[in-house]
């Protein structure tokens, strides 16, 4: 979805919305910024965090160069 009323801070052309996948095993989810710092789990790997505090990653790609800009807005 082309939003004309966002333009490229690199060659002012239009921008459209989407999201960048993160993906997991067996599943894909939307990356989301998470305050603070990661937290390594000991035992089965990965690190620790609280869903509760996450902010979805909105990102907007510029259609002519490719630039790529992103937000973690709350709703």
């Amino acid at each position: 979805m082309t939003d004309p009323t966002i333009k490229c801070p690199k060659c002012a052309a239009a921008m459209e919305k989407g999201y960048i996948a993160d993906l997991a095993e067996g599943v894909v989810l939307q990356s989301a910024w998470t305050r603070g710092v990661p937290k390594p789990r000991r035992v089965i790997g990965g690190i620790r965090w609280n869903r509760e505090e996450n902010i979805a990653i909105i990102t907007f790609r510029c259609e002519s160069c490719g630039y790529l800009e992103s937000y973690a807005a709350r709703p």
